[in-house]
């Protein structure tokens, strides 16, 4: 994988650049879609292709390791021919997936030993178990196993899982150094700072990131309940201090707002479920506002969903009264043109986030579209 760096805002500390994986290139600043258990629900791969133009797209290693289970997934070929995705993939570690069993799991210097939601039986995720799963699914980019601690922590717990994170890192990092891709193609590994809302804990963790030298970095640990500005914050913090030659990813955030102002401190990519997950609930992204489809006052609107031209052809195509309407009925097709929608609206927000770094007025469009994209119509 390789990461160049085309431009720099003048303004901000926004960034454009280029991601190259063996399944693809990448332009920057990204988000991608969320597709857990080998889907981005509700979504066909020809419709990511063509309609959201997704250029890479996000797997759960704790839901697939569950379901279909790596016997199934290996012999498939791995998850790109699994769910017929021939773009790049990045796979979580599992991690943030075991923080949020904190009834179900106990966490040791070996790793994490966690009942499973769907029938109770215990597992153990190490970082070399995490990793062994993800060579199984065969992503372009997995990330290092971790500890994600709950918001808010105490100092003291805070830094001893920090430390935690950065022993079981290198535990991570010999394990890809020993081992090999099983598919053919190359995979990144991208170690995850953490250190809660402390500054110093953050920089502490920031410079040992940034000593494994891998090929890219994630900010880990936000969007866990702390305030936006805290979130803010610490992500300028760490973007200051990790590599800029290589790209900084700021894992399950956040809202479009939170994308844009997340940009402009020098993050390069995004995930998050929150435009698929909040579509199926009738929560629609604009440019002038945030719709609820089910209320009564689209009933009767006969004007497209989203008539900008960059987004989703759907969106173009149907009017709110007839999404409205879909809703109101409980047709499925209603909650799958809204996650289309949605989708393309992210990225061809991040799209547009490019163009105005590039041509240096990213800033002002910013500062322009940030209050209406928060807006409740």
């Amino acid at each position: 994988m390789t990461f160049k760096l085309q431009h720099t805002d003048t303004a901000t500390d926004a960034r454009a650049g280029e991601l190259t994986t063996d399944h693809g290139t990448i332009q920057t600043p990204i988000f991608m879609p969320v597709g857990t258990i080998g889907t981005v629900k509700g979504v066909h791969q020809r419709e990511l292709r063509e309609q959201v133009q997704a250029q890479i797209i996000l797997g759960n290693t704790y839901h697939l390791f569950l379901r279909p289970g790596m016997e199934t997934m290996s012999a498939a070929g791995g998850l790109h021919r699994f769910m017929n995705w021939d773009g790049p993939i990045l796979t979580d570690s599992g991690g943030y997936q075991v923080f949020s069993l904190a009834h179900r799991r106990k966490i040791t210097e070996e790793g994490a030993t966690f009942a499973n939601h769907i029938d109770g039986s215990k597992h153990l995720f190490s970082p070399e178990s995490s990793l062994g799963i993800q060579r199984d699914i065969g992503a372009d980019i997995v990330m290092a196993f971790d500890e994600c601690p709950p918001y808010p922590s105490e100092k003291v717990y805070a830094e001893k899982s920090m430390h935690l994170t950065h022993r079981w890192l290198e535990r991570c990092v010999q394990f890809m150094r020993d081992s090999a891709p099983k598919y053919g193609h190359d995979q990144a590994l991208f170690p995850i700072v953490q250190g809660s809302s402390y500054d110093d804990l953050r920089r502490k963790s920031c410079e040992f990131i940034a000593a494994q030298d891998q090929p890219g970095n994630a900010i880990g640990g936000l969007s866990v309940g702390e305030p936006i500005a805290d979130m803010y914050r610490i992500a300028k913090l760490c973007c200051d201090i990790l590599p800029k030659a290589k790209p900084r990813y700021l894992m399950g955030v956040g809202t479009p707002a939170n994308l844009l102002e997340c940009i402009s401190r020098g993050v390069d990519m995004f995930d998050c479920v929150l435009p698929s997950r909040n579509a199926r609930h009738g929560m629609l992204y604009t440019r002038r506002g945030i719709i609820n489809i089910k209320n009564a006052r689209w009933r009767n609107d006969f004007s497209v969903v989203d008539d900008h031209p960059a987004g989703a052809p759907t969106s173009r195509a149907h009017t709110k009264a007839y999404v409205h309407h879909l809703f109101r009925v409980n047709e499925l097709l209603g909650p799958q043109l809204a996650t289309l929608h949605n989708l393309r609206f992210y990225l061809a927000l991040v799209e547009e986030a490019r163009e105005r770094i590039l041509d240096g007025s990213f800033a002002a469009w910013k500062a322009e579209l940030v209050p209406l994209l928060e807006t409740k119509l």
